[in-house]
C-alpha cells in the first residue's frame, strides 16, 4: 500500500487537493483516507470533510485525534489503522500528521518530519500528474499479514502444509535500567540491498520442500515498538519451513547492506560509525 499525507495550515486547501488525487487514484486502485482532528468529535466519523473523502472515491475513511482512536471498536493509533489497512487497498491518504515520517505534500509554510514529495502555497500549485507519478515511485508499505496473505496465492500453495515468519521489531531496552530506545533510522545500500535481498530469496526458494519465501525491511525511521523486518516462508513441512525462516533472517542481517541510526532518550547515533 502506497502511504503519504498531505499536511498544510488551515485554509491551505488540504481536503481539495486530497479530493483531486482520491478522484485520480481510484481509478488505479482502492484508496483509504485518514484525517487528523483538532478534536475527536462525540460519536461519529461523519462530518464534513471525511464526507468529502468518500465522495471523490475513497472507499473508507477514518479520523482521529492525538489522542488516538474515538469511534466504537478496539482502539487504534494512526499505525495500527495503517496496518489494518495495508492488505486490502492500494494507496492510503493521510490528511495532517505532519510530525510523522511519512512522505508529504507540503501546502503552504508546515514544518513537517517526513520526505517531502511536492510543495506549493496551496492546492491549486500542486501538478496531479507529477505527484501521482512520485506516488508510483513509493515503496509500499508492508505488514506481516499482508506478506502472509500474498504467499498463500503462490501457484503451488495446495503442496505446502506450512507457513512459518519472523517478524523483527524495535527493541525499547534490554534492561530496566537501560536507557530507552526512541526510535531506529535505517537506510539502504541503494540497489545493492535489493540484489542481496532478491538473492536470498532465491536462494532460500530453491531448497527442497520450500515453495516461496518473502522478505522485507523497512527503510526510514521506525519507532519504539513497531516492526521493522518480516520474513514468511510457504513450505510443504514445518521442518523446512523453520530452516529456512531461521537461516534468512541471518543471511538478512549478516549481508544485506543497511545503515543503523539509534536515537535513545540522551543520544543519537549511527551505529556503524561506532564499531
Amino acid at each position: 500500500m502506497k502511504t503519504l499525507a498531505v499536511v498544510g495550515s488551515s485554509g491551505a486547501g488540504k481536503t481539495t487537493l486530497i479530493e483531486r488525487l482520491v478522484d485520480r487514484l481510484d481509478e488505479r486502485g482502492s484508496v483509504a483516507t485518514i484525517k487528523h482532528l483538532d478534536h475527536a468529535p462525540d460519536i461519529d466519523t461523519h462530518g464534513k470533510d471525511t464526507d468529502r473523502h468518500r465522495a471523490a472515491g475513497a472507499a473508507v475513511t477514518y479520523g482521529i485525534d492525538d489522542e488516538g482512536w474515538f469511534a466504537t471498536g478496539d482502539a487504534r493509533d494512526l499505525d495500527g489503522i495503517l496496518d489494518e489497512l495495508t492488505p486490502d487497498h492500494d494507496y492510503a491518504i493521510v490528511e495532517g500528521f505532519s510530525g510523522r515520517h511519512l512522505p508529504a505534500v507540503v501546502l503552504g509554510d508546515r514544518d513537517h518530519a517526513g520526505r517531502e514529495l511536492a510543495a506549493a502555497p496551496g492546492a491549486d500549485g500542486i501538478d496531479i500528474d507529477s505527484l501521482t507519478e512520485r506516488i508510483d515511485d513509493l515503496g509500499p508499505r508492508v505488514t506481516l499479514e499482508s506478506l502472509v496473505r500474498e504467499i498463500k496465492t503462490a501457484p503451488n500453495a495446495d503442496r505446502s502444509g506450512a507457513i512459518a515468519t519472523f517478524t523483527g521489531r524495535v527493541r525499547t531496552k534490554d534492561a530496566d535500567d537501560d536507557t530507552p530506545t526512541e526510535s531506529l533510522e535505517f537506510e539502504a545500500y541503494e540497489g545493492v540491498a535489493d540484489e542481496r535481498l532478491a538473492a536470498i530469496v532465491d536462494d532460500l526458494e530453491a531448497r527442497d520442500g520450500v515453495q516461496r519465501v518473502l522478505a522485507h525491511h523497512r527503510t526510514g525511521v521506525v519507532a519504539a515498538g513497531e516492526d521493522i523486518v518480516f520474513v514468511v516462508v510457504l513450505a510443504g513441512h514445518r521442518e523446512e519451513a523453520f530452516a529456512a525462516v531461521s537461516d534468512g533472517i541471518d543471511r538478512l542481517k549478516n549481508e544485506v547492506p543497511l545503515f543503523k541510526k539509534e536515537v535513545t532518550a540522551d543520544e543519537q547515533f549511527w551505529l556503524h560509525e561506532r564499531a
